[in-house]
């Protein structure tokens, strides 16, 4: 007795369920960055007040933006996602061009960005297999700068500089990532649903670990106090408002919402990717109940742990840390590169949230949990974390190329289906492109990339 579903229209199989979609939507929203961007963002808007209240933005926007997909996806229950809406709602024009945004930039570099976040934390076990100086194979001497000059701007802004082009051993093993997990998803949206579900679940615990190290086991009352007196302050003091108001012109308080609102460039990606569900409507059971469902469950649940952890951090590292110490250390790690954690050793604390190592947040709460186990059990947390979201940006994205060859608006190989029920041609062009951005920057580079294309 056959008791695969049967195909519809489009070739595929409705095969996926609730509990994987909402795995889906949790899985492509947690990677990397919530580990990571809050201590960028803390050095560019100073209080841990300042720091909340642009986590509870993007929030907001990211709930908001999954409630108007729900209606969207349950309208519309057929692949192709953000796509579709446009070409549906506008013209095949404006589907057209987010399509081709999204291959070149957005979701090839999402899954580029991600796969070397996976390599900077193996860089904490290893680093020589990391995205570090300790793991760089090739660096050649280059000279690269891109000004912009704005009406209001009395100088010139550099948007791009690069002096050197590297390749480190991180950049080999993201690229091999992106080849096994395409792999694993040519065989059928089972075998890369299951691997979805297993790292989805495995990251949500390590997300909840670090919540319940940062508010029970390591809580600082004397951090939290001095967090909490500083929540408001220096907001409009830090180096790169002052530098923003020098540049532009602007009033402190212009300056500083100009500043924060760069800020939520790292917030914002670390909560993107919550509509890349709305991709596999085609094989979703039920689709019409199940995909709102899962987006506004998947987003709620998501934005409640990155709050909870944001605060688990402020419960154990002071939010401005000691610059001095930290530009020390970095020129001392530049002069003993093998030594490199030997030297950050024990200094977490006194680093605080804005100046932590490689801005690795996560690791040094772990640390300071835990001295000894806490970094490395973090460091294979996050890197589960971004496996399991690199595995769900291939599984899905690639059903996006697959609709717009099959309307003519991309390579007409990407719209078949191999015996397997999935979209093979548009998964390699997809690894094939994602490759090639892993070697076109650092993750920071990507970062900027992405999110720039994206907005």
């Amino acid at each position: 007795m056959n008791c695969q579903p049967a195909p519809g229209d489009d070739g595929f199989h409705r095969r996926i369920g609730l509990f994987t979609a909402t795995m889906l939507v949790a899985g492509n929203m947690v990677g990397s960055g919530i580990f990571i961007v809050s201590s960028d963002m803390s050095r560019d808007v100073g209080g841990g007040g300042w720091l909340l209240v642009l986590w509870l933005l993007t929030g907001l926007m990211t709930v908001l933006g999954g409630l108007c997909y729900a209606e969207l996806a349950g309208a519309f229950p057929k692949a192709g996602g953000q796509y579709l809406f446009l070409k549906e709602a506008f013209s095949p024009l404006w589907g057209f061009l987010y399509g081709w945004s999204a291959f070149t930039v957005i979701q090839c570099g999402s899954i580029a960005a991600v796969a070397v976040a996976f390599t900077k934390f193996l860089g904490v076990l290893w680093p020589v297999l990391g995205a570090g100086a300790e793991a760089t194979l090739l660096k050649v001497p280059m000279e690269v700068s891109v000004p912009l000059q704005l009406p209001w701007m009395p100088e010139p802004v550099i948007i791009f500089e690069r002096h050197f082009y590297t390749i480190s051993t991180g950049q080999l093993i993201a690229a091999g990532i992106i080849v096994l997990l395409t792999f694993v998803n040519c065989l059928g949206v089972a075998r890369g649903a299951l691997v979805q579900n297993v790292f989805t679940v495995a990251k949500l615990l390590a997300l909840s670990l670090v919540i319940v190290m940062g508010l029970g086991v390591a809580i600082d009352w004397a951090v939290v106090r001095q967090n909490l007196d500083g929540a408001w302050v220096p907001a409009i003091e830090t180096t790169r408002v002052s530098r923003t108001m020098m540049l532009t012109d602007l009033g402190p308080h212009m300056a500083f919402a100009l500043v924060a609102g760069a800020a939520m460039v790292g917030s914002l990606f670390s909560a993107d990717a919550w509509a890349n569900v709305t991709l596999t409507a085609g094989e979703v059971k039920n689709p019409g109940r199940n995909m709102p469902l899962s987006l506004v469950l998947g987003t709620c649940m998501v934005i409640a742990l990155y709050v909870l952890c944001n605060l688990a951090y402020m419960a154990v590292l002071p939010v401005t840390g000691n610059e001095a110490l930290a530009s020390q250390l970095r020129e001392q790690a530049e002069r003993e590169p093998g030594r490199t954690a030997a030297i950050y050793s024990g200094h977490a604390k006194e680093l605080g949230i804005s100046q932590a190592q490689d801005d690795r947040v996560g690791t040094a709460v772990m640390d300071v949990a835990s001295p000894g186990w806490g970094r490395v059990a973090m460091a294979c947390g996050i890197m589960v974390s971004t496996f399991g979201c690199v595995n769900g940006m291939i599984l899905v994205t690639a059903r996006l190329y697959w609709a717009m060859a099959r309307d003519g608006l991309f390579f007409r190989v990407a719209g078949t289906l191999n015996s397997r029920g999935v979209p093979q041609a548009s998964l390699i062009m997809q690894a094939v492109w994602s490759i090639v951005l892993v070697f076109s920057g650092t993750y920071s580079e990507l970062l900027d990339y992405v999110i720039f294309a994206s907005l």
